[in-house]
């Protein structure tokens, strides 16, 4: 079962939806589609196995099958981890972000940093839990194609949850198939079409600090041909004192119908980003002035306390711009479908990082090639008999470091040419044994390039630093030996997959599997730079010392990261009760982590030898009436080092133990409904991974509401935070803390949204 069960939360939708008793007529439907007997022009870009680039609802005795019903079926049918989220889900939601999108889905853990369009830490099953900021760990595609660049590293930012028609999610070894072979799975965005969602829309939200938001959108069918463009922009002052963002983006696709058999869709779309980072605050400061931003260490005694980067002199900031354009072609020749991808992705990003790791800005290109090939003799299994796919992705970048000079670019004291490709290739059955019994056994296979050359060329690399005891005093200039950062890895694994289903009925699947997992490091875990402090650039850890020998880069020489997991699990209905429930335990070796010290500056990434990931995904969705439905989120992690020389087996730090999300909603007219949340974390989360400090428990509740104001005019408000808690959405993550570092970025205060949204 997926997220929202068989049936949307929100009120009914103007299409029938499909109930439990049309379970097998729409599984025996969709299998029609991957066998080949739905026309051409009844074709989405789901990832699912089997899936083709769908155009058109498929209506089958009264029933419309969306977007959302054939990635549904599939997505229930896999014997591991699934999800999904559609956008009606979503209704009444103001101010959406990425965290509020993935909120409903269990197993899948989002921390907010800074609100609003920033680099929120996503996290499946573990998987690139301490990267600050997060830019590896899960695969992330738009129309099953990849927003990672080649190195699997990702701006999660780029991704707008407004322009996706429905979203799918994979955990851990089902999106193997998608060419993710890591450890924590994907998330595929896929978009509206003309044809699904026709027709002009206009959208107009504000509220709370300083957001506003516009969106417009239109689509349109044409006889073999449809075409879909939509306009967001959205920017607001922030919660915080230093804490602006903005984002402007187009996103459109033209689909075409060539014959009865093969349909093709062309799409393109750009993304301009940029946020402040307000960093993090000491406990202290979090609890007494959490709109704040933090000065530095505060010298006392000739010693510093209050560790932590200098917000106000360094003035941090992202400012990133994607381009991308690709295209996805089906064919189906009976029993046999062949699904082809190209995309290129031009993508410009500049990182202005305080003082210790400086200004990064990197610029390059990547080109990725999909394939799928899927064969489905049985009209009436969800699933394709033979599933294999092929994914190779190459790129390269610029990439240039400079100093953070009291917030302006300083001196160059670093560059490199940045060149990775991943190639993946994936076969699976899907073996029908008979009363109900389904055998998935699968085979990946990844080989992973990561190379660098450093072109920077000079002897010495320069440094500066202020004077600790007054911060905006700079001390006089140096210089350190540059040496070479330059390295060429070449990674490469077989995952081998095995799971085993069993369907008693329409209502119940019980699955278990074994797999295993491979995750090559980025070139931000390869290349790090080193050796600053809050009041110092990279190479020089001696403010006072500007000629002190030190080195600005660390190229550690990491093993990629590797694990098998078992899983068990159960999706069924009870009465008007759904349930999704899923366990798993990983045995991890080499997991990559990347350190940070006792001021937040960077360690750069070392493999752990040993690690346990053990966790629960529990959903569960209940529609009490026709009026009222409920949905519980519930994920429990206990990830931990496994008889570390140094941690022992404490946890590991960053990742919280309970994470629950309850939604409810009552449809008080016909026009009328009204909602409420609550995000609960009820325990202590470690922030270093010597388990010494931790983010306190918290808990924030949320109202909204919409209204038909008439056919196609929707008003919508909501309020977030009501009760005004003062609480840590997340933390930087570090090897040994500080009790009065500043690791703690606060949530945002009491909210209020309203927004109008008129279609025709």
């Amino acid at each position: 079962m997926t997220t929202d069960g068989r049936a949307s939360q929100g009120r009914s939708s103007p299409r029938r939806r499909p109930g439990r008793t049309g379970a097998a007529l729409i599984t025996g439907a969709v299998a029609m589609g991957v066998a080949g007997g739905v026309p051409a022009d009844a074709r989405a870009q789901s990832a699912t196995p089997g899936s083709t680039v769908y155009l058109e609802p498929l209506t089958v005795e009264g029933l419309q099958l969306m977007t959302e019903d054939r990635s549904r079926i599939r997505l229930e049918a896999i014997p591991g981890g699934t999800g999904l989220v559609a956008t009606d889900d979503l209704t009444g939601k103001a101010d959406l972000s990425i965290s509020d999108t993935l909120a409903a889905v269990p197993g899948v853990v989002v921390q907010d940093f800074f609100g609003g369009n920033d680099q929120p830490r996503i996290q499946i099953r573990g998987s690139g839990l301490q990267q600050n900021p997060v830019e590896r760990g899960v695969l992330a595609l738009q129309n099953g194609l990849p927003i990672n660049r080649a190195d699997g590293s990702y701006i999660v930012g780029l991704a707008n949850p407004r322009q996706a028609e429905v979203v799918e999610i994979y955990r851990g070894y089902t999106a193997n198939r998608l060419g993710a072979a890591m450890l924590g799975g994907a998330i595929n965005f896929v978009s509206p079409t003309g044809t699904s969602d026709p027709g002009v829309e206009a959208m107009l939200e504000g509220g709370s600090f300083g957001h506003v938001k516009g969106a417009l959108q239109a689509g349109g069918r044409l006889g073999d041909a449809d075409g879909l463009v939509r306009l967001d922009h959205s920017r607001r002052d922030g919660y915080r004192d230093y804490n602006s963002s903005e984002r402007t983006s187009i996103d459109a696709n033209v689909g075409l119908d060539v014959t009865d058999d093969v349909s093709t869709r062309f799409f393109a779309g750009y993304t301009d980003l940029r946020f402040d980072v307000a960093g993090p605050l000491p406990k202290a400061i979090l609890e007494s002035d959490p709109d704040s931003v933090h000065g530095g260490p505060v010298m006392v005694g000739g010693q510093p306390t209050n560790p932590g980067p200098n917000v106000l002199r360094d003035r941090p900031q992202r400012d990133a711009e994607q381009f991308h354009v690709g295209n996805r072609t089906s064919a189906t020749f009976g029993d046999h479908l062949l699904d082809g991808g190209i995309g290129y992705t031009h993508t410009k990003d500049a990182f202005r990082f305080p003082i210790p790791s400086g200004i990064r800005e990197t610029e390059g290109g990547d080109l990725t090639l999909v394939a799928r090939y899927a064969y489905a003799p049985d009209p009436d299994a969800p699933l394709p008999l033979v599933d294999t796919s092929l994914r190779y992705v190459t790129g390269s970048a610029d990439r240039r470091d400079y100093i953070n000079a009291s917030g302006e670019r300083g001196p160059l004291f670093g560059s490199s040419d940045l060149e990775a490709s991943t190639l993946t290739l994936h076969g699976g059955l899907n073996l029908p044994l008979g009363d109900g019994f389904t055998l998935s056994p699968a085979i990946t296979y990844a080989l992973a390039t990561r190379t660098n050359t450093d072109t920077y060329g000079a002897a010495t690399r320069p440094t500066i630093a202020y004077n600790p005891g007054q911060p905006n005093q700079r001390l006089p200039d140096g210089s350190v030996t540059a040496g070479d950062t330059s390295y060429d890895h070449e990674y490469s694994a077989v995952s081998p997959s095995l799971g085993l289903s069993y369907r008693p009925n329409d209502d119940h699947m019980v699955f278990a599997a074994v797999s295993r997992s491979f995750e090559p490091p980025t070139h931000d875990d390869l290349l790090a730079t080193v050796n600053g402090t809050p009041n110092s650039s990279a190479g020089r850890p001696r403010p006072p010392a500007p000629n002190f020998p030190a080195a600005a880069y660390r190229t550690p020489d990491l093993d990629a990261q590797t694990a098998t997991t078992i899983e068990a699990g159960w999706r069924g209905f009870l009465g008007p009760v759904g349930v999704d429930a899923v366990t798993y335990y990983s045995w991890v070796n080499d997991e990559l982590l990347s350190l940070r010290d006792e001021t937040g500056a960077s360690l750069g990434a070392v493999n752990a030898d040993e690690t346990r990931h053990f966790g629960v995904e529990l959903g569960v969705t209940a529609h009490l009436s026709d009026d009222l439905s409920t949905r519980l989120a519930y994920t429990f992690q206990d990830f931990r080092f496994h008889d570390d020389p140094v941690r022992g087996d404490n946890r590991l730090a960053g990742a919280p133990q309970h994470v629950i999300n309850l939604t409810a909603r009552y449809a008080v007219t016909e026009d009328l409904a009204v909602g409420a949340g609550l995000d609960w974390i009820p325990t202590e989360t470690p922030v270093d991974n010597m388990n010494t400090l931790y983010r306190d428990p918290y808990a924030t509740v949320d109202l909204s509401a919409d209204y038909s104001v008439a056919e196609g005019v929707v008003l919508y408000g909501e309020a977030r935070n009501i009760f005004d808690a003062t609480y840590a959405s997340s933390t930087l993550i570090v090897d040994q803390a500080r009790p009065d570092q500043a690791a703690f970025l606060p949530g945002d205060g009491r909210a209020f949204y309203a927004g109008l949204r008129v279609a025709f």
